[in-house]
């Protein structure tokens, strides 16, 4: 079984041969950590990482613009971004439509050359998808393509005063993100994916970044919009919001996501178990914050088999994904590394 059959059969739930299992290493890691420790991880766990080749050291990573230290980035919709260290995308300081004066001179990118964050080749794009169909390929919106990108354009206080003041322009501004947005849903599946992806981060620590009504109101019909075309298509419909987003998940459950990606202890293991394992298909999030920062090996072996235990079933339905960021110990590193390898496979 491939491991693209694999992922795909535990999306739905038809017998998987293992749990997927993501573990991403963030580009701040390369200048962070020391790197031929780092890569040894890498070529030690062959489950994990299995073309991984440790290149030449010293390894020198061509950051993405938009996460270099010192260098403000001005996307597509002319959003500014700034970052502390290179690696790490940053957060956005410049708003340029934080007074609803520029908003008739402002023009949303063109979808044909752009990403919202980057440029795009799409002849390249469907060409590195059609050419390799035994991969899994997942295509579609860029982090942050509605909620946050109003957030990004307007501010985030000012969103929210509109969302309370139903400002008649917001609905406009609403509709002209939508439109970007659907010619790169669009293009994707002309392309030919197998999964189609909408990463946009709702919650907070505790509670969601906007209220459940106002979601409902000004969110929720476009997220359906946008995942109606891949819908029809038989596209499975991916996710992911980082933060508590319990009183918002029925609406994004309702609203046609199938693989729901949240972070298991913002949320509660037992509460996600008791709300999804065996109904719908979880991509959990495993804790950056507390336990695999904080704790022992001990302690990160135990969470990972209580979180698979409590979560997955032999039919399949649970997909794991670990996101490797600045200041965790490598010992806790190895520990977690050991221990997804050492379960993935436990249903079998």
């Amino acid at each position: 079984m491939t491991e693209k059959e694999n992922y795909l059969r535990t999306v739905r739930f038809e017998h998987p041969d293992h749990i997927p299992v993501f573990f991403c290493i963030n580009d701040a890691c390369y200048d962070q950590y020391p790197q031929e420790e780092l890569f040894g991880l890498m070529e030690e766990h062959k489950l994990l990482f299995p073309d991984f080749r440790a290149p030449k050291l010293p390894y020198r990573h061509q950051h993405r613009p938009i996460a270099r230290a010192g260098k403000p980035f001005t996307d597509d919709f002319g959003c500014v971004w700034e970052t502390p260290m290179d690696g790490l995308t940053g957060t956005v300081t410049g708003h340029p439509l934080e007074n609803w004066d520029d908003f008739t001179s402002w023009t949303p990118p063109d979808p044909e050359i752009c990403y919202g964050i980057g440029p795009i080749d799409w002849a390249a794009e469907k060409k590195r998808i059609q050419d390799h169909p035994e991969k899994l390929h997942m295509g579609g919106l860029r982090h942050g393509h509605t909620f946050l990108q109003l957030s990004d354009l307007r501010g985030y206080q000012n969103l929210i005063f509109d969302m309370a003041d139903e400002e008649p322009l917001l609905f406009e501004l609403i509709d002209k993100v939508e439109q970007f947005n659907m010619e790169i849903i669009r293009r994707y599946i002309d392309c030919g994916v197998d999964i189609m992806t909408y990463a946009e981060d709702l919650g907070m620590q505790s509670g969601p970044m906007l209220s459940p009504d106002h979601f409902r109101k000004y969110i929720k019909p476009s997220y359906e919009r946008l995942i109606r075309p891949a819908k029809e298509k038989g596209i499975p419909i991916h996710m992911h919001s980082d933060g508590d987003i319990r009183t918002l998940v029925d609406d994004l459950i309702d609203g046609g996501v199938e693989v729901i990606n949240l972070q298991d202890l913002v949320n509660g293991v037992d509460w996600i178990a008791r709300k999804f394992a065996g109904k719908v298909c979880v991509d959990l999030d495993i804790d950056r914050q507390n336990i695999t920062c904080f704790g022992t090996p001990a302690d990160i072996d135990r969470l990972i088999r209580e979180e698979i235990t409590s979560i997955g079933r032999k039919e399949g339905g649970l997909i794991l994904t670990y996101g490797l960021y600045p200041g965790t110990p490598l010992k806790n590193v190895k520990a977690l590394m050991d221990a997804l390898e050492r379960y993935m496979g436990i249903f079998r």
